[in-house]
């Protein structure tokens, strides 16, 4: 399948792409996660971050980089799948990889946009303040959805447990009878 000229994997490519946005006047946008199990939270959420500017760049973690933040069983969708599912948000423009071995805060640095949107929990006081720098004006928003990709598979984990945990427990209560009237028999 031929890849899309919207998802960028290198992120130093994107920054052609910002000078011809930016020389023709609009205001570029960037918003940054793993969008793993893309959700319509996610929708709503670039679409309101496309709202802040004319262009949003949505930079999404590689595999590697996701599985350091959100442990060994994540992410679940490939990150190709992730970036090209991204690009059928009609909210956005282009998607670049974010690799673990990139330096801190690079695509921030490499685009230097015009609006940097972020969850509430995704920096802290003191890191918004080091990324004023980078960035003429961050946005803050509240999540857009009470779906949380980590709670649903913790729910499917433990539904699963449980559904073992009954199967063996049936199983076994059955294998102790049997054995148990064996020995009365015997």
């Amino acid at each position: 399948m031929k890849q899309s000229v919207r998802i960028i994997s290198n992120p130093t490519a994107i920054q052609d792409i910002v000078a011809k946005a930016r020389k023709s006047g609009q205001k570029i946008v960037l918003t940054q996660g793993s969008f793993d199990l893309v959700h319509i939270g996610h929708a709503r959420y670039c679409e309101k971050a496309k709202s802040f500017g004319d262009l949003l760049i949505v930079g999404v973690d590689s595999d590697q980089k996701v599985k350091a933040r959100k442990g060994q069983n994540r992410p679940i969708v490939p990150q190709d799948e992730r970036m090209e599912m991204l690009t059928h948000l009609r909210s956005v423009d282009y998607v670049v990889l974010k690799e673990i071995t990139d330096p801190k805060f690079n695509l921030i640095k490499l685009i230097k946009p015009d609006v940097l949107v972020a969850t509430k929990n995704t920096y802290d006081s003191s890191t918004i303040q080091k990324l004023k720098s980078f960035c003429a004006k961050i946005i803050v928003l509240e999540p857009m959805a009470t779906t949380s990709t980590t709670g649903k598979i913790r729910l499917m984990q433990i539904e699963t447990v449980n559904s073992i945990k009954d199967k063996i427990s049936s199983k076994l209560s059955k294998s102790i009878e049997d054995v148990l009237a064996e020995f009365k028999e015997a």
